[in-house]
């Protein structure tokens, strides 16, 4: 019996036998246009969410100098972030409950960008609140505050800035911003860009591990890390930071597989990344230098040596020459000033022991005890023994993948720098900036030990896929093509199904997300205790250039220069 050919308006033309064919061409384009709009989706909610909390303090009516109106405030904040954050994880409970679940991973994707863009907008209304009633920026124009005003203003009238190796992008960008916004005027404009600069921190870094994770797991293992360094200060640099690692990263994947990658999509990808590097050269350029050898190492590492050289070679120059066309000229500068430029500028972490790199008192530390603090096990803390156990169990689950051998490259590369730096301070009595190596170390630590948790959970989602098709084979169902397992595989396997996890992972990951960001945020409430509490304080110290005194200033009083007792507590 013939078979009947297929009518309707979806059945192919007589006479065009090669149509099925020509779907088949068109459905990887058609996949990957639905992937980046469901990407771009996820940009817009988790941008969206981290303006959210910063506006909705904005009404707040209290004096932020008063610390039962800060904790007040803080309460308020987490009251908005937790109600806001359960309406997103109901959301994926109601899409795993209904249609079958159709749309639980878009609700999924959509809960993990909202959570990311949620806990950098907590910290950014901690700033909005800790700055109530006064329109500078955090610390005036005083110590680094007022130097990067007064750049900014000067770049932005086309004269030079006061450093020709400062990163010239926060300076344009804040000049620019101030013309648009402000009259020109850099000082109050800072203060913007501090409170959108702490917001843009979280979706940017949850973007920037979406190129390597999935949602949930960009959020748990990529986002969670970063929050350990979120700064409301100068947000900056710290983002530079969180973004350049996933970033080199997927550089180094992409360099893995280039060889068999086609000439376009190849050359168009190098110099994405070399563009993007380019950017993040412009805004921060410190840790590309403590990363460079272990991120050398990682490329060489898996450069497609047998087979597909020239590719390998083509990417790397197309990432190289967009790099260039970008930050060139500033490599140049730094090539040729930064030899000459040193750091004299002796801090408090210059005096401790320079493996202690787990927690930073930041270069106004306030009143101090016993530091490092003292650990258990030769004076090494728990946290730190949880840190190197990691990063071996990390090395030893994953030393085949590009992910975790170039992570713990950089991580290598940036201590043997910080070892190399500290050992010629004597020699040289210049410190190069090398406790900022902190950073970088605590943060690739963090991320090892989380990707640890990743590691585990990969191999037992292969364990469960292994059980569930040998009970296939004995004629029990199989676990459907998600990855998750039917209800009778789950109870003979152990595994609790997909969507269980992801609803309790999202619920965990409020819960730590608010509780990391409240901390964050109350660390720049203003208080006289020469910690970073002093920076807003002394905001709302300063005369404004009306004449008139912030509206919540001690006292009533005001000065030029503001509260200088910071000075004080500088070593």
């Amino acid at each position: 019996m013939r078979p009947v050919p297929p009518s309707g308006p979806d059945a192919p033309a007589p006479g065009s036998p090669k149509s099925s064919d020509a779907d088949r061409a068109r459905a990887p384009r058609r996949a990957l246009r639905t992937r980046g709009g469901l990407l771009l989706l996820e940009a817009a909610v988790a941008f969206a969410a981290a303006l959210l909390l910063p506006l909705l303090a904005r009404g707040f009516k209290l004096n932020p100098l008063n610390r039962i109106a800060q904790v007040s405030g803080l309460a308020a904040i987490q009251l908005r972030f937790a109600l806001v954050g359960l309406l997103f994880i109901g959301a994926v409970v109601l899409a795993m409950r209904l249609r079958g679940g159709r749309h639980f991973d878009l609700a999924t994707r959509l809960a993990a960008a909202a959570l990311a863009g949620l806990a950098s907008g907590f910290v950014a209304a901690g700033a909005v609140v800790a700055l109530l009633g006064t329109p500078w920026p955090m610390f005036g124009l005083n110590g680094d505050s007022g130097r990067i005003v007064e750049w900014a203003h000067a770049v932005a009238n086309g004269l030079p800035s006061g450093s020709p190796v400062y990163p010239p992008m926060p300076l344009y960008t804040l000049g620019y911003y101030a013309e648009w916004f402000h009259g020109g005027n850099t000082a109050y404009a800072f203060k913007d860009l501090q409170i959108l600069g702490a917001a843009a921190f979280g979706p940017l870094v949850y973007l920037a591990w979406r190129m390597l994770l999935s949602p949930v797991r960009a959020l748990a293992f990529g986002v969670v890390p970063a929050f350990a360094l979120i700064d409301s200060y100068k947000p900056y640099s710290q983002t530079v930071l969180v973004l350049l690692i996933p970033v080199l990263v997927a550089m180094v994947v992409a360099l893995r597989r280039s060889g068999t990658e086609g000439w376009r999509p190849l050359l168009l990808k190098g110099a994405g990344f070399g563009a993007v590097l380019g950017v993040l050269f412009l805004t921060y350029s410190g840790w590309f230098l403590w990363s460079a050898a272990g991120v050398l190492f990682a490329a060489l590492l898996y450069f497609p040596w047998k087979g597909g050289r020239l590719k390998g070679a083509a990417f790397m120059g197309s990432a190289l020459a967009a790099f260039l066309v970008v930050a060139g000229r500033y490599l140049m500068v730094m090539l040729k000033e930064g030899q000459t430029t040193k750091d004299y500028n002796f801090r408090f972490d210059n005096f401790t022991d320079p493996a202690y790199y787990l927690m930073w008192r930041t270069d106004m530390p306030g009143k101090v005890g016993d530091w490092p603090p003292p650990g258990e096990f030769g004076g090494v803390g728990l946290f730190a023994l949880v840190t190197f156990v990691c990063l071996g169990a990390a090395i030893w689950l994953g030393l085949r993948k590009p992910l975790v051998v170039t992570i713990a490259a950089m991580f290598i590369s940036a201590w043997v720098m910080r070892m190399y730096i500290a050992s010629h301070m004597y020699e040289t009595q210049t410190v190069q900036l090398y406790t900022r190596t902190n950073n970088q170390l605590l943060y690739c630590g963090l991320i090892l030990c989380a990707l640890v948790a990743h590691l585990v959970s990969l191999k037992l989602a292969e364990r469960r896929t292994a059980s569930g098709a040998t009970a296939s084979t004995e004629g029990a169902p199989s676990a459907p093509e998600d990855g998750a397992a039917s209800a009778p595989d789950a109870v003979r396997t152990g595994f609790p199904g997909r969507e269980g996890a992801v609803i309790g992972t999202l619920c965990a990951l409020l819960l730590l997300l608010g509780t990391v960001s409240s901390s964050m945020s109350d660390r720049y409430m203003p208080a006289q205790d020469g910690t970073y509490r002093i920076l807003p304080w002394v905001s709302h110290t300063i005369r404004q250039q009306d004449g008139k005194c912030p509206k919540f200033a001690p006292k009533g009083e005001c000065s030029k220069d503001g509260d200088q007792s910071w000075l004080s507590y500088i070593r």
